[in-house]
């Protein structure tokens, strides 16, 4: 039961983290800038309350008292800030299909960072899907004569914040508390000037879509929340597996809903990948019968 428990969380949050762009797009015209402002707030607001459900005050702050905790904790907040920052604003901008091949290149360079950082062991099938990401990469930088920065921001940012988390002692709920409030209160301070000032949200006066910000720390704690059942009930193959499930969504929402342009080259480079992320599975696949 708690494995199917585990299938249906992990499924769930993928489904989710596919479907969000609608939700960001939604939110359009306002800024991506000020979408981000208020998503860094109402996260952690939204944290704090599902924090507080499971935990005393004390448990959920006192921890903080240590300055390596917050060191850690503050650090990777900021990392996470910018990865959701580049992913806004690459949704926004008509930059969909690149966001998605951040995230399909993402599990690769977390692979890299475990094989640089935590000394793991590098396989055949690791080093085949690594090279083959890099040739991804370089088709794209040959073709349009620049690096993928979307693409690679978000891979890079989210295996950097992944290499930090690998050494977390806190529960998520209470990890994303600490990673959120310190730039919540930036959130906070910058909100109030800007709407003091006619230059938020407010002052787009489209009061729906202002209400449906304010959700916008809400859908975004929810997957964390789901991805957290998942990683206690399932194995990680099945989780590292499941994690291709979004950005593929990702993908068709950019190409069939917001009819954003895809030539040769890039499905090119996706095929390339895809033939890598194959070599990554199996890999993996071979570690689980072992």
């Amino acid at each position: 039961m708690d494995y199917k428990t585990g299938y249906i969380a992990v499924i769930g949050c993928q489904l989710a983290w596919g479907f969000l762009p609608m939700f960001w797009h939604a939110l359009m015209p306002i800024d991506s800038a000020i979408i981000i402002l208020y998503r860094i707030l109402t996260m952690f607001i939204y944290c704090l309350i599902a924090a507080k459900f499971q935990y005393s005050w004390k448990r959920i702050f006192e921890p903080l008292k240590d300055k390596a905790v917050r060191r850690k904790y503050f650090t990777a907040g900021f990392i996470l800030t910018i990865n959701w920052s580049v992913y806004i604003w690459a949704i926004n901008s008509g930059r969909v299909v690149q966001a998605s091949i951040g995230y399909y290149i993402e599990p690769i360079v977390i692979c890299l960072f475990g094989i640089v950082f935590f000394h793991e062991k590098i396989t055949k099938y690791n080093a085949a899907a690594m090279f083959m990401a890099l040739i991804a990469i370089a088709v794209i930088l040959f073709h349009f004569r620049q690096l993928p920065g979307v693409a690679l921001g978000l891979a890079l940012t989210w295996a950097t914040y992944s290499a930090i988390k690998k050494t977390a002692e806190q529960p998520p709920m209470i990890s994303l508390v600490y990673e959120t409030m310190l730039y919540a209160a930036i959130a906070l301070v910058i909100i109030i000037v800007l709407e003091c000032r006619g230059m938020g949200g407010l002052s787009y006066n489209v009061p729906g879509k202002y209400a449906l910000m304010m959700l916008s720390g809400l859908v975004t704690c929810i997957p964390v929340g789901l991805f957290a059942v998942a990683a206690k009930k399932v194995s990680l193959f099945v989780i590292g597996l499941a994690q291709y499930i979004s950005p593929t969504i990702t993908l068709f929402i950019g190409i069939f809903i917001f009819r954003e342009p895809i030539d040769k080259v890039q499905i090119l480079a996706f095929v390339i990948v895809w033939i890598g992320l194959v070599f990554f599975t199996m890999g993996e696949v071979k570690n689980v019968k072992k």
